[in-house]
């Protein structure tokens, strides 16, 4: 992990891109401008977390399909 100080103004660019702005600091809070391409998505942390278990879940559930399935045709055409 990189750790970058910055002050309240200052910017981080990643790639050519994506800029990320440290708007203001009060207390334990800190906010930030993102400024992204169209294109690209942008999570809090515990929204993408959840996105990702889901697409898990998902996948899962279509797994246990595809078993039955794949079980379904041997028992017919044996």
């Amino acid at each position: 992990m990189l750790i970058l100080s910055r002050r309240a103004g200052e910017s981080i660019y990643v790639g050519g891109d994506i800029r990320f702005t440290i708007l203001k600091m009060q207390g334990r809070q800190v906010k930030i401008g993102l400024e992204v391409p169209g294109d690209v998505t942008v999570y809090r942390e515990e929204v993408y977390r959840r996105v990702v278990n889901q697409n898990r879940d998902a996948l899962q559930i279509l797994n246990e399909d595809l078993m039955k399935i794949a079980q379904l045709w041997e028992t017919t055409h044996d």
